[in-house]
């Protein structure tokens, strides 16, 4: 796992460019604390820098930028290809192939003109995965390569003789990618790299904040793909490359894999099996992913919050395992936040050596100083905290851990998916005017008072509609109570301001982002299509994100089974009544957890990983916010119209409405203004 940055274009010299890459890679030491490097053409149009976080091959073999054995490409790759070992036995076996013929020389492998020769074996430097990347390059070419690979990353490849730039990103967007074009001195700089950080630090790099952008963050939390926070930055979006050169600087990016290919080829082509047989077709799938995701050179643990997702993962490693796992937890002293409980029972079950930390709320305060430089653009999901901490702990004792993200978008594990399309199946049949003004009565009614009033009831009520946090649940969904259908609807379910235009400063489009993409995703049943959009949405932008930029601000490697895309591609062959059925979530992972863990250890209402922001707001946090929702700076930089966003806050201390995380969003554009003022 490591960091890269780099640009094509607007540099004075060979000198002056090696040392701009090793400016942008500097701010990215923190993804790579082990080794440092930069690679710069011979007219220093072309500049790579590299931090590298040693995973494999901890040698200096493994060392990036790194030059292919031909001396045709140079890369710098950040991720893991976790099937690189059958690759590198398939290129080392694969008969006669071109390549270009090249001598050594300090900066790696000069390619010569003229002529190539038949090789039919590579003579390999090292056992890196990077290596093998390269090689599988020379042989098949970028795009088959990734075809080939299953891991995630995301790279820049020089091609030196066809002068091409190429960058990858994988195929659900575990692994980040910016670029973007800027001027400098009249000149255009193709600018790319892991962090937006990193491109802060190059002169050509402008900086003005997008206001379209600003209005998609402050609906989502988060600034969705392809868009940045900054005009002319830009995210590859997963599953795609792009290409480009001087002569052609408009690069756009192409796909060779998305989700949404992957739903309607699993739709055209159902599991014809029985369900026991696919749940034996998915263990067996899911083992092969932890397989290959347990490999590394460093020691590895996983992330076990004690539900379905995390503990199928643990269980697994626990089977191809000869002595104990790690396991990480971290629990906080508010019940309705606290998993540790859960976890630790699965850890005594499954015998793991499991480490637990019990969070006060002053430890999780501190860590709030530190998102807007760990996160380098706006970034909103409360649950950044919590991942931070349990990075930070398992970072005391190994370098890379499994997580069980992916579970629920794949398997309907979300209370979204049951309770939003039965809500509007029976809140459809009713005048909207009669919705309009039920919603004004449930939102009269404080959170608070709503938990005091359901919590006797709780006792009666069946395992699927036992909730955490009802009052939060029950303002949430009154607020979008009289929308005309379920597209708008599940929109205002999953948005925290949903009119954000009208906080924003200026003229600003109103989106259909969210909209455009539900109407894209071609599955069946609207809860496969809440699912399938949240996971070309949500997953990558929002939970992935979140825990990318956390685990690397300790340099922390973690890996997500659940998203090998050999098992996505199986879910989508799978019929929506294994997954949600009569009330439960995930019923085919559930069916392969009973097999290591007991039900009873893992059944209980979904939880999610979060910190009790709400809270918090009206009594530890209350100065640090009011400092940053004074008007005057509200208003800093002609961005945010205050009067909105002051009225939540006023409603919010007291108590009328539970507007916590939408005035999270607020303070968290604030404290990254705050941070990022200027390149």
């Amino acid at each position: 796992m490591c960091g890269f940055a780099g640009f094509l274009g607007g540099s004075s010299g060979k000198e002056e460019a090696g040392r701009l890459a090793e400016k942008m890679a500097k701010p990215l030491q923190h993804r790579g604390p082990d080794d440092a490097g930069a690679w710069v053409d011979d007219g220093g149009s072309v500049a790579l820098g590299f931090r590298r976080l040693s995973i494999l091959d901890l040698s200096p073999a493994g060392h990036q930028p790194m030059v292919s054995w031909s001396g045709r490409y140079v890369t710098v790759f950040n991720g893991e290809i976790y099937n690189y070992r059958s690759l590198r036995e398939e290129i080392g076996r694969g008969g006669q192939w071109s390549v270009v013929s090249g001598q050594g020389t300090e900066d790696g492998c000069r390619m010569t003109e003229g002529g190539g020769r038949k090789m039919e074996s590579v003579e390999w430097r090292g056992h890196s995965d990077t290596e093998v990347f390269l090689a599988g390059v020379e042989k098949w070419g970028i795009r088959q390569t990734v075809e080939k690979s299953v891991g995630m990353f995301a790279f820049a490849v020089w091609d030196r003789r066809e002068k091409v730039l190429t960058l990858g990103r994988d195929r659900l967007g575990e692994k980040p990618l910016y670029y973007g074009h800027q001027k400098a001195d009249g000149r255009n700089v193709f600018l790319f790299g892991s962090e937006l950080s990193a491109l802060r630090r190059h002169p050509a790099f402008e900086g003005q904040i997008s206001r379209q952008a600003l209005s998609l963050y402050l609906r989502y939390g988060e600034v969705p793909a392809p868009l940045s926070i900054y005009q002319g930055i830009f995210k590859v979006p997963p599953g795609h490359l792009l290409s480009v050169s001087n002569k052609k600087p408009d690069a756009v990016p192409e796909p060779y894999w998305t989700l949404r290919e992957a739903v309607v080829a699993g739709a055209g082509n159902p599991w014809p099996g029985k369900f026991e047989e696919a749940a034996g077709e998915l263990k067996n799938l899911l083992r092969q992913a932890v397989r290959g995701q347990k490999v590394a050179d460093v020691p590895v643990g996983a992330f076990l919050s004690g539900g379905t997702d995390s503990s199928t993962i643990v269980a697994l490693m626990q089977e191809q395992s000869s002595r104990p796992i790690q396991t990480f937890t971290v629990g906080f002293h508010e019940e309705a936040y606290n998993e540790a409980k859960d976890a630790r029972r699965v850890a005594r079950h499954l015998g793991t050596e499991h480490t637990e930390l019990t969070v006060s709320p002053s430890e999780a305060r501190e860590v709030i100083p530190l998102l807007p430089e760990i996160y380098s653009e706006p970034f909103a999901d409360s649950s950044q905290i919590p991942t931070y901490l349990i990075s930070r702990l398992a970072r005391q004792q190994v370098t890379v851990a499994l997580s069980g993200d992916g579970g629920d978008e794949l398997f309907g594990g979300y209370n979204r998916y049951r309770l939003a399309y039965r809500a509007w199946r029976g809140m459809s049949l009713i005048p909207t005017f009669l919705r309009e003004g039920a919603s004004r009565a449930l939102r009269r009614v404080r959170p608070e008072t709503w938990e005091r009033m359901l919590r006797p009831a709780e006792l009666f009520l069946p395992g699927a509609l036992q909730l955490k946090r009802w009052g939060e649940k029950i303002h949430k969904g009154a607020a979008v109570l009289a929308c005309p259908d379920f597209g708008d609807w599940y929109h205002g379910l999953v948005s925290h301001w949903n009119q954000p235009e009208q906080l924003v400063r200026g003229e600003v489009e109103k989106d259909d982002f969210f909209i455009r993409k539900f109407g894209e995703v071609a599955a069946g049943h609207t809860v496969e299509r809440m699912m399938a959009t949240d996971g070309v949405t949500y997953l990558p932008d929002d939970i992935l994100t979140k825990v990318d930029r956390a685990s690397m601000a300790v340099s922390l490697e973690v890996r997500t089974p659940f998203l090998d895309h050999r098992v996505v591609e199986f879910a989508w062959r799978l019929p929506l009544k294994w997954k949600v059925k009569a009330g439960s979530t995930k019923v085919i992972l559930r069916k392969i957890l009973e097999e290591y863990v007991p039900r009873n250890l893992t059944e209980r209402p979904k939880m999610g990983f979060g910190v009790p922001i709400d809270e918090w707001l009206r009594g530890p946090l209350r100065e640090w916010a009011e400092e940053l929702l004074k008007p005057a700076r509200l208003a800093e930089g002609g961005f945010l119209k205050p009067e909105p966003i002051l009225y939540r806050w006023r409603e919010h201390l007291a108590g009328h409405c539970n507007w916590g995380q939408s005035l999270w969003v607020i303070l968290m554009f604030q404290a990254w203004k705050q941070t990022n003022r200027s390149p």
